[in-house]
């Protein structure tokens, strides 16, 4: 089966976050693990979702808050290719985000391209990191189906999520939408695939 990637954000996700729980969960899910978790560096962490999915092959991504961003970027890279669907979750607005944390973030600007894999966007009215008129700015530019959950905070430990079910039924759907698409580009996306991992390995040998 299709393994589940995990991308957390700044500082990780501990202990009772609902990404904890999933890896718990759901056998065929794997943290993508960061050398640093409290200064992240966009060029590092892009390196290493690279080489994890390189090592997995195509993958379906669940990413909270900066890995959400980190799932974004990756929109014009080879790696882009390997992403079979995502589910962001309560994606940060980096101006934001760097004012609560001054000089802890270095990831560079928004990603305002197109995400060529399908996607579903998770928000709420009242998230610190990420004023609604922002999420309803970056749903457009990405072009991806925003959920909102209402007062749900950050969608973290401290607004009461920690196993989140409903989570598990979105990827269920995010899955759905995937085969869908895929019905009608399969030997072109398998080519694709080869291609992305020749480019990606290239890339980390210069």
């Amino acid at each position: 089966m299709m393994p589940t990637l995990i991308l957390p954000g700044l500082n990780g996700s501990d202990d009772g976050h609902w990404q904890r729980y999933w890896l718990k969960d759901d056998a065929q899910s794997r943290l993508v693990e960061q050398d640093d978790w409290k200064a992240p560096r966009v060029e590092a962490w892009t390196q290493r979702l690279e080489e994890v999915l390189v090592q997995e092959g195509p993958a379906y991504i669940v990413a909270h808050s900066l890995g959400c961003l980190l799932a974004a970027k990756c929109a014009d890279r080879p790696a882009a290719k390997l992403i079979k669907g995502a589910l962001l979750v309560a994606p940060c607005d980096l101006s934001t985000t760097e004012n609560l944390h001054p000089g802890a973030i270095h990831f560079g600007r928004m990603p305002t391209r197109v995400l060529p894999f399908p996607t579903i966007t998770v928000g709420s009215l009242n998230d610190i990191y990420m004023p609604l008129e922002s999420l309803s700015l970056y749903g457009r530019l990405w072009k991806t189906q925003v959920r909102n959950l209402g007062p749900a905070g950050h969608i973290n430990i401290e607004s009461g999520f920690g196993r989140w079910t409903g989570g598990y039924e979105l990827l269920s759907l995010l899955k759905m939408k995937t085969k869908a698409r895929r019905q009608y580009d399969v030997p072109q996306s398998q080519g694709g695939e080869a291609l992305a991992v020749e480019a990606i390995k290239s890339g980390m040998t210069h």
